[in-house]
């Protein structure tokens, strides 16, 4: 973990695996988060692109409501397969990226950007491939004055985040978790969704899928059968 004020050195999280990156972007956010106790997840942030899966590696900063100044330090040091998160406090008075700022994203191979905070340029992040979150929308620019930190822990819609974390998006939400843990819940993401198929067939089938019933007697309900 690395803590900056200034130009010093900054250790730059790894990035995922591509292997790691194409599973990932065929497993939907609510087979990870059923697998993740239904406990961990963003919430209450807006998705911004139409289109697009976000699946990357996440690089962290924290800074000041209102100020992007570190976000422009970050730009110059995250890598491609990067999800650039930035925690700003949950204000939505000062946008903190923009249009301009997102033509560096797609030109340098940004995963996505989350962001405790606003945007402004919506239009051009509907029109864009690079997956954005947000807490909202503004006209009113940012400052560029700091201070802020790269690459420490941040809180994002009610989840800690750490510089390198696995962050998973789509038109469902984000599910984050640490890399280490990637090939269990993989496996157990992909059991689910068998499990689920084989539900989605078994009503199909039948009127009375037996799951449902199960469900309901084990809780307590007489069903009259």
């Amino acid at each position: 973990m690395s803590i900056c004020k200034s130009s010093r050195e900054v250790v730059v999280p790894p990035v995922l695996s591509q292997a790691h990156r194409d599973t990932l972007a065929d497993i939907p956010t609510p087979l990870l988060s059923d697998n993740l106790d239904r406990l961990v997840g963003v919430v209450g942030l807006n998705r911004y692109n139409v289109k697009g899966k976000m699946v990357g590696s996440a690089f962290t900063v924290k800074t000041r409501p209102g100020d992007n100044l570190f976000v422009y330090h970050a730009m110059t040091l995250m890598q491609p397969g990067h999800v650039l998160v930035i925690d700003a406090g949950g204000d939505t008075n000062n946008a903190i990226i923009g249009e301009i700022m997102l033509s560096f994203f797609e030109k340098h191979g940004c995963a996505g950007v989350v962001i405790e905070g606003a945007i402004r340029d919506s239009a051009a992040f509907a029109a864009s491939q690079t997956p954005c979150y947000a807490r909202g929308v503004s006209h009113r620019g940012p400052y560029k004055t700091g201070p802020g930190y790269l690459n420490v822990p941040v809180e994002i819609g009610g989840q800690v985040i750490r510089p390198g974390d696995v962050v998973v998006g789509d038109e469902d939400g984000i599910v984050v978790f640490p890399v280490a843990e990637a090939d269990e819940l993989i496996g157990r993401a992909r059991a689910k969704h068998t499990l689920e198929q084989s539900m989605i067939a078994e009503v199909s089938a039948n009127d009375q899928p037996a799951w449902l019933y199960a469900e309901l007697e084990k809780n307590g309900f007489d069903l009259g059968r």
